[in-house]
């Protein structure tokens, strides 16, 4: 970067659903914004461009707006450490392609997205074993699945999407299992008849796999073969089978990337950052939007980034925009209680499962009554590249240990990156960092 520090009235923290309406409506209202991401192009996971396809139409219309409203976008941009800046305001620091660089902005927009979540089971570290929203990025990204046979096995609306995506790229679906029971499935289903927009697309997304069965109430047990998957065993608690594969999609849900807010100090329970109807969080100027407030879809995260951006911008979104996020929020619940993670596939590692996958740690090397502090003192749990992201939340929800601290950088960084940002929080004046 030619200079070392940006300013801006308000910087938005990831660019996809929640992340561009944010930056949208706070430039639109007059604001300098500048929105982060480490892609390189908005629109997130959900609306990761396709080498094949186009994007969907309101991925378009948001992408369009977003051009038009004045923001700037910093692509391939990380934004590891918050801080206090001068003037009650917020310090930034980020790392692009070319380096190191600060931001600094008066209010400061968390739209940080979520990340799969990764149970350990025997075989998940084979090759061709992926998440379910990781299968989609592959696909994305030019994988070929044309005549391979895929065995899907989680939870959670996102297995539909992804199935009719499989098997529209050409896919041999065996089945999708979903580990939810069937009572709570046809339940959420039959609530669905209020919002028939959501109702009509996972219609259309069911149509797309048809010929596949959808198996309620079955999950995975393990996964077999040399060098890679080559059979999987899924179960419905009554009875076990085994079934030929090529590729296995598995993974559990979502959860939020909240690392950020933790940094700076926000409210954070059950794994969700704290908010109010504005969506501000516990630390003045610093507002959180999308999924890291709680798992919501495409939909809830627009509209609750289109207040975060007005709210971060001086202004106040409308009823409308406000009921719409309500009514929202209210669907988001549902899904929680439909989907919620049935006590076995807590309970599917074995002594010597792999837990973490970047240092080797099995299941047998943990004390259930350690906290996630001396997992990681003493077996390196959560110390790999990715930092905990992976085995830190499966470990939370097998072994209920709450997460560790965070500390800066979130995320690995150049080393010159991280001691450009000591040396110039050094010279701040006192009190301004």
């Amino acid at each position: 970067m030619t200079h070392t520090l940006r300013e801006c009235d308000v910087l938005v923290v990831g660019a996809g659903p929640a992340g561009m309406s944010a930056a949208a409506r706070a430039a639109e209202s007059g604001a300098r914004a500048i929105v982060a991401d480490e892609g390189v192009a908005p629109g997130g996971q959900i609306w990761r461009p396709a080498l094949r396809s186009s994007s969907p139409v309101v991925a378009q219309r948001w992408a369009a707006r977003l051009a038009g409203s004045g923001a700037v976008v910093l692509r391939s941009t990380s934004i590891v450490e918050l801080r206090r800046g001068a003037n009650d305001g917020w310090l930034a620091l980020a790392e692009s392609n070319d380096g190191g660089f600060q931001i600094a902005a008066r209010s400061i927009v968390l739209a940080t997205g979520a990340r799969e979540r990764f149970l350990p089971f025997p075989g998940w570290t084979l090759p061709n074993v992926v998440g379910i929203g990781g299968a989609q990025a592959l696909l994305k990204s030019g994988m070929s699945v044309r005549g391979r046979r895929v065995v899907i096995a989680g939870t959670g609306p996102l297995i539909f999407p992804v199935a009719a995506s499989l098997a529209r790229a050409g896919a041999m679906l065996v089945v999708v299992a979903e580990q939810a029971p069937r009572h709570k499935v046809l339940r959420f289903a039959a609530g669905l008849w209020r919002s028939p927009a959501l109702l009509a697309r996972a219609a259309a997304y069911r149509a797309a796999f048809l010929r596949t069965p959808y198996a309620t109430g079955t999950w995975v047990v393990a996964a077999h073969g040399e060098p890679a998957v080559q059979s999987v065993t899924i179960t419905d608690g009554a009875s076990t089978r085994a079934i030929e594969c090529d590729l296995l999609c598995a993974a559990f849900g979502l959860v939020p990337n909240v690392e950020l807010a933790r940094l700076a100090g926000c409210d954070v329970a059950e794994g969700r950052v704290i908010v109010d109807a504005r969506q501000a969080t516990s630390m003045a100027g610093l507002y959180c939007a999308g999924e890291p407030t709680g798992i919501g879809g495409v939909d809830l995260s627009l509209a609750e980034g289109e207040i975060a951006g007005l709210a971060a911008a001086g202004r106040q979104a409308d009823a409308a925009l406000l009921g719409r996020a309500s009514a929202l929020r209210r669907h988001a619940a549902a899904i929680d209680e439909a989907f919620a993670l049935r006590a076995e596939v807590k309970a599917l590692a074995k002594p010597d499962t792999i837990v973490c996958r970047c240092e080797d740690v099995r299941m047998r090397e943990l004390d259930p009554r350690w906290s996630a502090r001396q997992a990681k003192l003493y077996t390196r749990a959560g110390m790999g590249a990715c930092q905990g992201r992976i085995c830190g939340s499966a470990l939370e929800c097998v072994m209920g240990w709450p997460a560790d601290s965070v500390r800066p950088p979130t995320q690995p960084v150049r080393v010159s990156t991280f001691l450009q940002d000591i040396q110039s929080a050094q010279s701040l004046p006192h009190g301004a960092h």
